[in-house]
């Protein structure tokens, strides 16, 4: 007879793949978490672009790129289903849990891939479906399958991906890349290796069993906060591009500079101790901080106050 224990949990393992999981495993692949930062930095660039956009082609264009956004991570789930077994911030997820097969969410991803980047062309404009594709290849290609397992700069290089969003809600308004959209991804792109790292740093005993050489792992704690700062200090000047651009005014100049100094102060404060605990309230600012200046450069948008 078996014990009821083990009864309770094949039971529990049974209920895990009822159809009324379906739905909400699904969503789990599209990494809602990370797809709300994706919509609204991409909202963001888009309500800043100069010229005008009809509503619903707006709406159309977010939606694209947050289905873009959500095609990435579920095709990232497939690949990476080896690791995330491992790993115990990710072994509940749908596939490592056992919760679905492996080739639906492959199919899933690519097939909201095609369904995303169809549609931007259809109903926005070409560049900025073409944009929105590189996003995708790059970060499945470039980020998932090449660098993640291969080298210690590979949320450096791979990040790039997540900066894309607000560039592409940029291209949706214009049809093309400027400057002031340039300044935008440049922000994420820098903000992104100290925001990574400090969960690496908490984490690190997940990737260095998934053998995954994030920088932690491979050059230590030390040199790791060593080179967070030197990120947030070259975030601070990026920061401040729109306004050396003359896109965005006093508002934002004011927010961003006080923010960036906050982060670069709690990155110093990280680097002087010997613990990594400090590293889990600094991610979770770090996300205040992007989400903030983003907003900040709404409220500037229709409270512009001239600088130059």
């Amino acid at each position: 007879m078996r014990p009821t224990g083990e009864k309770n949990q094949n039971q529990t393992n049974q209920d895990n793949r009822q159809p009324r999981f379906r739905l909400q495993d699904y969503a789990l692949l599209l990494k809602p978490r990370v797809m709300s930062l994706v919509v609204f930095t991409a909202f963001v660039g888009l309500l800043l672009a100069p010229g005008s956009i009809d509503p619903k082609v707006g709406f159309i264009a977010v939606v694209c790129i947050a289905i873009g956004a959500g095609a990435s991570g579920a095709i990232n789930m497939w690949y990476d289903q080896d690791i995330d077994i491992i790993m115990e911030r990710t072994m509940n997820r749908p596939i490592p849990a056992g919760r679905m097969n492996p080739i639906e969410a492959l199919v899933f991803g690519v097939a909201l891939s095609v369904i995303a980047v169809g549609v931007m062309a259809w109903m926005v404009n070409n560049a900025a479906a073409c944009l929105l594709a590189f996003t995708i290849l790059y970060y499945v290609f470039i980020y998932t399958m090449w660098l993640k397992r291969r080298t210690p700069q590979n949320i450096v290089i791979g990040g790039a991906a997540g900066a894309f969003p607000p560039m592409i809600g940029w291209t949706a308004v214009t049809g093309d890349i400027s400057m002031a959209s340039s300044a935008l991804f440049a922000i994420i792109f820098l903000w992104t290796p100290p925001h990574t790292w400090a969960l690496t740093l908490f984490r690190r005993g997940d990737y260095e069993a998934a053998g995954v050489p994030m920088m932690p792992v491979v050059v230590g704690e030390k040199e790791t906060k060593r080179q967070m700062l030197i990120y947030t200090a070259l975030l601070i000047p990026a920061s401040l591009a729109p306004v050396y651009l003359q896109s965005s005014g006093l508002i934002y100049g004011l927010i961003a500079a006080v923010l960036g100094i906050e982060f670069w102060r709690r990155c110093w404060r990280l680097w002087k101790v010997n613990d990594v605990e400090t590293a889990r309230p600094l991610f979770f600012f770090s996300i205040f901080y992007l989400t903030s200046i983003f907003a900040a450069l709404v409220v500037d948008k229709f409270i512009f106050i001239p600088i130059f």
